[in-house]
């Protein structure tokens, strides 16, 4: 293929060390991370070599730019590629599906008296984490079963133990009462630590402890603690039966993983053993699999999913070899303290049938994926098609773009623009707009505010691009303005609907896209020309879809409007200080985040902001206290 001079300047002048190289299209979007031993050879393989698989290929020719960060080992060139994918999530990069963080159960350990939460950030506090979960629901259910074994505290009170009276949980068993003083600090996190014990899989010498301090009350005439106890020892029991014994007691801490694999996605399975129990099992789907093989695929999930877990087993069962096996293995080391980890391929035997067992569930998890998929996908389609009977449109309306209006009595002012493409959110081309020319709370004038600047940049894109569709050399295009929506929606009745039809009419696109206006009352579609609202059957599928459409638009609005609320109440602090102008506030701010953190920082720490002297830290400690 012929490259562009800057390309060809940048494959000449690659280095022969370790590193990662970084891919970019013509918009400078970060669209490949990858990593090698030597970067010249490595990445001037996808130019000079060849021929590559369908994907590759669809990469390749989209590079425009290629940059690199060299390091001093392979190791650390996997850990700097793992943080370059959790930070871009590139296009062609395999990867978990979903931006979000897997929840996990966390034991507030460095607290006099721990709690109990559910966290989706892992920090360096102190805590115990225990996890990942697929779902929130699922760390609720497993909570919900332990806190009747390990009743711990739910409530936000400072525990003294001078209390003179406990809260409901504690009469109903599910507290222990430290408030009241019903058991000490030391008794307290001894249960806690048998329920971190618990979670890591670990019983048998919970039971053992428990079962002596049964007999020990009961000799000593303690029937109501001896209870108590026996009680526990129950629960427990009936948890611990529930869980297969696959290996003895002493056998090494494991996770079991396997793969099933259909459209473009995978399905890895995690079997948790630990204690020689199987504790549990999760689901993961990675996306953007599609012609990438069986053994990178599995590579790239250990390192996204050990990056993110807070406990690494001593032990791995794979379905199949990987390439990067040894340094991922001394990678999982450091992750553990220095305790070494052994990845194995089992063929046979009882490891060889629980990989086995992983695949098969990895593939019935899979397809019930897949049928959940496509019901939607049908709703959607549905949906669509309702939209297009009930408003007369000629075809499904495939981009609907939805609009609405926050504020507080006239302040910090901000519409919304949300996009749905076949039904589901297209939450990158989600564009807010700061209301700027509207004075007070009038919501028929920002709309039209919002409506005008919108279709002013579909203008300004449309001028942008020269006649052989490619963008003018310099200016880049806001692909969320560069195509008009089939549905435009806004929220509210006829009086939001007339300023809006007035502004399509006004850049003569009556007849390319359709005006709707859903009012929330009665759920009625109002259009032009029509001076009846347009009511849905309450089970139709066109309804279920315009509701999520604008509910999901006044959602964006809302939290946008409170966003630029917050910021104009920090700004207007921090703009009452004297020698604070807006490159010094906008300093500030980046350096500590918060207005919080800036009102907590010593005059050390705001020393090291640029711009601040030691008077004018003196003056804001002064200001904010």
């Amino acid at each position: 293929m012929e490259l562009s001079p800057q390309l060809q300047g940048t494959l000449d002048t690659l280095p022969n060390r370790p590193g990662c190289y970084i891919m970019k299209d013509s918009d400078g979007k970060v669209i490949y991370v990858g990593k090698a031993i030597n970067l010249r050879n490595r990445v001037r393989s996808y130019f000079h070599s060849g021929p590559h698989d369908p994907k590759t290929s669809q990469l390749v020719r989209h590079i425009s730019e290629v940059e690199w960060i060299v390091v001093g080992s392979e190791l650390e060139a996997l850990i700097l590629e793992m943080n370059l994918i959790k930070r871009y999530r590139p296009q062609y990069n395999v990867r978990m599906k979903d931006d979000k963080r897997y929840p996990y159960i966390k034991i507030h350990w460095g607290l006099p008296f721990p709690k109990v939460t559910v966290t989706r950030q892992i920090s360096e506090d102190g805590s115990r984490y225990f996890g990942p979960y697929t779902s929130v629901w699922a760390v609720h259910q497993t909570l919900d079963v332990l806190r009747r074994i390990f009743p711990y505290l739910t409530c936000d009170r400072e525990i003294t133990g001078k209390d003179e009276r406990a809260c409901l949980y504690y009469d109903i068993k599910l507290c222990t009462g430290p408030c009241i003083g019903a058991v000490s600090g030391g008794e307290y996190r001894q249960m806690i630590d048998d329920l971190s014990k618990f979670l890591e899989g670990h019983s048998e010498a919970i039971v053992e402890r428990l079962q002596n301090e049964m007999a020990l009350a009961s000799e000593a005439l303690r029937f109501e603690r001896a209870a108590a106890i026996r009680d526990q020892l129950r629960a427990i029991e009936q948890i611990v039966t529930r869980q297969k014994v696959v290996f003895p007691a002493d056998y090494v801490d494991s996770d079991v993983i396997a793969m099933a694999r259909a459209n473009g996605e995978a399905c890895l399975q995690v079997f948790f053993i630990r204690g020689g129990k199987l504790i549990g099992r999760e689901y993961f789907i990675m996306e953007g699999a599609e012609e990438t093989p069986n053994p990178a695929v599995l590579a790239e999930f250990l390192k996204q999913f050990y990056d993110e877990t807070p406990t690494v087993p001593g032990q791995l069962l794979l379905p199949e070899e990987i390439a990067e096996a040894s340094i991922i293995r001394e990678w999982l080391r450091t992750r553990r303290g220095g305790q070494k980890v052994e990845i194995h391929v089992p063929r046979e035997g009882q490891q060889g049938e629980l990989v086995q067992m992983a695949a098969e569930n990895a593939a019935e998890t899979l397809a019930a994926l897949k049928a959940q998929w496509e019901a939607d996908t049908h709703r959607q389609e549905q949906g669509l098609a309702d939209l297009q009977a009930a408003l007369d449109l000629p075809e499904p309306p495939n981009r609907i773009e939805c609009y609405d209006i926050s504020n507080t009595q006239g302040t910090a002012a901000v519409g919304s623009m949300v996009v749905f493409e076949q039904g589901v959110p297209k939450k990158a081309f989600y564009r807010r707009f700061n209301i700027r020319t509207v004075e007070g709370p009038d919501d028929f004038a920002s709309m039209e505010e919002v409506l005008n600047r919108r279709f002013s940049r579909w203008k300004a894109a449309q001028e942008t691009q020269t006649e052989n569709g490619a963008n003018t050399p310099g200016k880049k295009i806001d692909q969320a303005f560069s195509i008009l929506p089939d549905l435009l929606l806004v929220d509210g009745g006829k009086g939001q609907l007339s300023r809006a039809v007035a502004v399509v009419e006004r850049f003569g696109l009556s007849d390319m896209l359709q005006v709707a206006s859903l009012a929330k009352q009665h759920e009625e579609i109002f259009v032009p020309g029509r001076s009846e609202s347009i009511l849905l059957p309450r089970q139709s599928q066109g309804l279920y879809l315009v509701q999520r459409v604008r509910d999901e638009a006044h959602r964006y609005a809302i939290t946008s409007h409170r966003t630029r609320r917050d910021k104009a109440g920090v700004a207007s602090q921090l703009d009452s200080i004297p020698g604070i102008g807006p490159a010094r506030r906008k300093a500030l701010l980046v350096h500590f985040g918060s207005i919080q953190d800036i009102r907590k920082a010593n005059l050390e720490e705001l020393l090291k902001v640029p711009g601040i002297t030691i008077k004018l830290a003196e003056t804001i400690k002064e200001f904010l206290g």
